[in-house]
């Protein structure tokens, strides 16, 4: 291929703005061609596209209203993070062969002159994909909310919900190393077992499967400063009373998912001091009366409500004041400034052998639509990437 030579180039188009559940027809491919060669006097590069990753947050950017992020444009390329090599460059920090990641088009070669979103990869003995996952924003999502957030103390007690995905299965880990108690949920037992077998949580359980809400109640008489077992079976309505104006899920279940509350109560018996929230909705109603007090909550991303054109209430944030629970919400980008931190650390951790990732690879750009889709229905199990081209 000689340098600045026009090539064809696959793409991937967004349809137009969707409401509810996206369907694969939301995108489509074309042909277009680019050349291999930089403007003159542009400080832009040139890259060929390797792998592409499926976030759960390009959801969002499916809609007009997209909140923070900005929406995709109808008609135009999809964006996301990337890991691509460089063809050409007229930026003095990239060099043609150098491999990079960051913010990248779904096609086969992408011109980017937005040069400040791209990072040089500084090892290439752990695999390419990985700098989308777990050495990309997934890693650093969970590093930055698990450990900045949450603060994490050995021995105390982590529930990770959608837990077998790209940030989940690295906060269960990572609270295992640190010698915390750590449980996560998922869809199907394929994933349950995944949890157990390969990331070494001390407990998982699958969420479809659990029905007994009143088993919850267990957990919240023994956390709840202002409850106690003793005091419940001395006075069952004054209990009735509190519980009413705490607002505790008792009288609720047909305002909520009881699903996940019975495996709360059997592997939390003493409640919950770190819950990593990916769910939102159900999920996060069920879990609040189960944190301990002053238990810390980090809002990674609420994957439920993504799809929802009216988003679920939560009922049961009284217990935020009376247990003194922290929770926050973030955005990776806000912590950019820890990735070298971050890469020092994980890397031992993948090279030893502490730290597990796992990959569901979808190849080719004809199978990008069905990957994204994919996310919202569970299909993936592990992180979702799409390889594009080998090296």
């Amino acid at each position: 291929m000689a340098d600045g030579e026009e090539v064809g180039n696959t793409q991937v188009i967004f349809r137009g703005y969707v409401s509810g559940f996206p369907n694969e027809s939301d995108l489509y491919l074309a042909n277009s061609r680019i050349s291999l060669k930089v403007p003159e006097g542009s400080k832009a590069v040139v890259v060929k596209n390797l792998y592409l990753s499926c976030d759960p947050y390009m959801r969002l950017r499916m809609s007009y209203d997209a909140n923070y992020f900005q929406p995709f444009k109808p008609g135009s390329v999809m964006t996301g993070n990337g890991v691509a090599k460089v063809m050409d460059s007229g930026h003095p920090s990239f060099s043609k062969g150098d491999l990079v990641w960051g913010i990248t088009r779904w096609e086969e070669y992408t011109l980017v002159t937005a040069t400040e979103s791209l990072f040089k990869i500084p090892d290439t003995d752990v695999p390419l994909s990985y700098y989308i996952g777990i050495l990309g924003m997934p890693g650093l999502t969970a590093y930055a909310g698990f450990y900045e957030l949450c603060t994490p103390k050995k021995g105390e007690y982590v529930y990770v919900s959608s837990a077998s995905g790209a940030v989940g299965q690295l906060v269960g880990q990572f609270a295992k190393l640190l010698g915390c108690y750590v449980v996560g949920s998922a869809g199907t037992k394929e994933k349950v077992d995944l949890l157990k077998n390969k990331f070494g949580f001390d407990e998982a359980f699958n969420y479809k499967e659990e029905q007994d809400l009143a088993t919850c109640l267990k957990s919240i008489s023994s956390n709840c400063p202002y409850l106690s077992h003793a005091n419940v079976l001395r006075n069952k309505t004054t209990f009735l009373l509190i519980s009413l104006w705490f607002d505790f899920p008792v009288f609720k279940s047909n305002n909520m998912l009881s699903i996940p509350s019975a495996g709360f109560a059997r592997y939390f018996p003493e409640g919950i001091d770190i819950y990593f929230e990916n769910v939102g909705g159900a999920m996060l109603d069920a879990v609040l009366p189960n944190m301990r007090v002053h238990g810390r909550i980090a809002a990674c991303g609420m994957i439920s409500q993504y799809n929802l054109d009216k988003p679920e209430g939560i009922y049961n944030l009284m217990n935020v004041i009376n247990k003194q629970i922290k929770m926050q919400g973030f955005i990776t980008p806000s912590y950019f400034h820890l990735y070298p931190k971050f890469l020092e650390t994980i890397l031992p951790h993948i090279k030893e052998g502490k730290v597990a990732y796992v990959e569901d690879v979808a190849e080719g750009l004809q199978n990008a639509p069905p990957a994204l889709i994919g996310l919202f229905s569970g299909h993936n199990v592990g992180k979702q990437v799409i390889q594009v081209a080998m090296e």
